[in-house]
This record gives C-alpha cells, structure tokens and sequence, in this order.
C-alpha cells in the first residue's frame, strides 16, 4: 500500500541530494533521468481508458498491460458470442481492479519518479566512487 506521507518524505530527500550535487553532476543526473521521468497528468489521462490498460504500456510494464488488453478483448469477444454475462463480468473485474489506479494515479508516478532518482543518484555515486 502506498503512504503518500513517506513518498512525499522520501521526494524530498531525494530533492536534497540532488541539490547537494555539484553543477557537473547535477547536469549529468538531470540527462539520466530526464527520458525516464513520467508525467503524472498523462499517466492519468491515459488511466482513463484504464480498461486497455494503456497507462501500463506508459510504465514500461508490458505484461500488466497486455493483460488488461487481452481480458478486454476477450471480454468483448464473450459478449459477441453471446456469453454477455461472463463477458461483462470480465470487463467489470478488469475495471474495478484498474479504478484503483485512477485514483492513486498521482502517487503512483510520484514513487515511480522517485525511483529513477534513486537509481540516478546510485549511479552518480557509483561513477564518483570508482574514480
């Protein structure tokens, strides 16, 4: 479960280290993580089609994805075929797991975030370290 206290506490910490970097260091963290970063009002945006499961393509976490992608359409197929019931009942299932996700949209790219930071940071000092 997600604590929006301890992610905002651990953004902060992970804020001063990066201000604590010098100029050269900082401009390199900045390169590495900039690609990488998410933007948490398209995760959303894209979360509102939540059923496709769009917004874990965006993540990078394809399995999850394809999942939501796969029970919909089967979902749907079911519902052609005359199996509306399960089929609706599918599609629901994919929905009420997914609207979860809706509405922690802004803490869940707030932790992915801070996760590049870190790993950006561990790579920076690794870097200093070794010469």
């Amino acid at each position: 479960m997600l604590d929006q206290a301890s992610v905002e506490r651990d953004e902060a910490e992970l804020s001063a280290a990066v201000s604590a970097l010098s100029d050269p260091q900082r401009a390199l963290f900045y390169a590495g993580v900039k690609p990488r970063l998410r933007d948490p009002d398209t995760y959303a945006a894209l979360n509102w089609f939540f059923i496709t499961g769009i917004h874990h393509f965006y993540l990078g976490r394809w399995v999850r994805g394809c999942i939501d992608l796969v029970g919909f359409l089967l979902g749907v197929v079911l519902i052609l075929m005359g199996e509306w019931a399960l089929g609706l009942l599918l599609i629901l299932a994919i929905s009420v797991i997914e609207l979860w996700e809706l509405f922690r949209s802004q803490i869940i790219i707030q932790l992915w975030n801070n996760q590049i930071y870190r790993e950006e940071l561990n790579k920076l000092a690794g870097k200093t370290t070794h010469h």
